[in-house]
């Protein structure tokens, strides 16, 4: 054993919400500091580079995955295109050449997709351009890795990009074994997949965190053994909420008949709807539409700032709508036809089914209340 390696373990399990731990020994004994954690409002894509640098979206410029920037959007190449119908410029065949397109030869990462209509993709650009697991993956800010970089603490990182779950977990036995590294961080994405079709926590769920107890006991053990003080930390990035109620926003704005890219500009996420305005005609009337709903609201700006995703450029949207909690848009950018989860997350951080978990073998210094503590923790915990 070497009695210098200082190891610390941080295992983020995506979708693993704070009720879905209630009335089960997860891992208790092990990691006996437990406590609920307040999310971001939105989807992974801003609450993790909120937990890896402890700002908000509105400062790291993280929030959803596509935003408004005709200028910049990696998709300017497609406007000559744009004569087409939509049956030759919008069908399986393009939208998954535009995947391949996107993934590999603009580099946009192995979970783009095509989520919104090919007219309308040289109007957006992506924000995840680059791997954010890494030094330097989140411009404009200090993230933990940028941290661990610069304090030359060796680490290894196992994500998506490269396994899955399993292997990660088997990879990261092997590297404890055989590796110099005193930081370990793994991501393990499959159970958020997993808890949209099975989100009761008295149902099919059981099994696969007794998996994920079982499989995170052994990389405890082996840490353990290289170093008897190791620290363990486990989060997730939000929670999972059943759904309940369906509603069809998309045609519920399309039959105002204004139309996009002239009139307006929208994204549909599941839970969220973002517009942009392009007549005093379409703001007004899709508005009023939105305002006559009870399957959600609109979003004000002081809400929007207290929350940390208030964005002085509305390159995420001039006019934000939220679904209540337990409601799903019957249609959206970012599902396709007959998928119909039972799960679901992105509704509004008040939302107890959106909590995430912070469990951890030792105490933290400071009181850990929402995901921007989990990146001071982690700090911390290398110092």
């Amino acid at each position: 054993m070497n009695a210098e390696r200082h190891i610390n373990v941080f295992v983020l399990i995506d979708a693993l919400g704070w009720n879905l731990l209630q009335g089960r020994e997860f891992l208790s004994d092990v990691l006996p500091y437990r406590r609920p954690v307040r999310t971001v409002l939105g989807f992974s894509s801003g609450a993790i580079p909120t937990m890896l640098t402890g700002l908000p979206p509105a400062v790291t410029g993280r929030w959803n995955l596509f935003y408004y920037d005709p200028q910049g959007s990696p998709f300017r190449w497609l406007r000559p295109f744009l004569a087409m119908p939509d049956r030759l410029l919008d069908n399986r065949v393009t939208r998954k050449l535009l995947k391949e397109i996107g993934q590999h030869a603009l580099r946009l990462g192995p979970l783009f997709e095509c989520s919104v209509p090919p007219r309308l993709l040289p109007l957006f650009n992506y924000s995840e351009k680059r791997s954010i697991y890494g030094p330097g993956g989140i411009d404009g800010a200090c993230s933990f890795f940028d941290v661990l970089d610069r304090q030359s603490i060796p680490f290894r990182v196992y994500t998506y990009r490269q396994f899955k779950d399993a292997e990660i977990l088997a990879q990261a036995r092997r590297d404890m074994k055989e590796d110099g590294a005193q930081v370990f961080f793994l991501y393990l994405s499959e159970l958020d997949h997993f808890l949209h079709q099975n989100p009761d926590k008295n149902g099919p769920v059981g099994k696969q965190l007794d998996w994920y107890e079982s499989e995170l006991r052994e990389v405890f053990r082996i840490a353990r053994e290289a170093d008897p003080q190791a620290s363990f930390s486990v989060y997730s990035d939000h929670g999972m909420a059943p759904v309940q109620k369906r509603y069809d926003l998309v045609e519920a704005v399309e039959a105002l008949g204004y139309v996009m890219p002239d009139d307006y500009l929208s994204v549909y996420d599941s839970t969220m709807a973002r517009f942009w305005f392009f007549s005093v005609a379409a703001r007004h009337g899709i508005v009023k539409r939105l305002e006559s709903l009870q399957c959600g609201r609109i979003l004000r700006d002081d809400e929007l700032e207290s929350l940390g995703v208030l964005f002085p450029d509305r390159r995420y949207g001039e006019i934000i709508f939220l679904m209540n909690p337990g409601w799903l848009m019957a249609r959206s950018d970012f599902h396709g036809k007959g998928w119909s989860p039972r799960g679901m997350h992105g509704y509004h951080p008040d939302d107890p089914d959106s909590d995430a978990i912070f469990l951890t073998n030792r105490p933290p210094k400071a009181e850990v209340c929402n995901l921007a503590d989990v990146f001071t923790h982690m700090v911390e915990a290398v110092a």
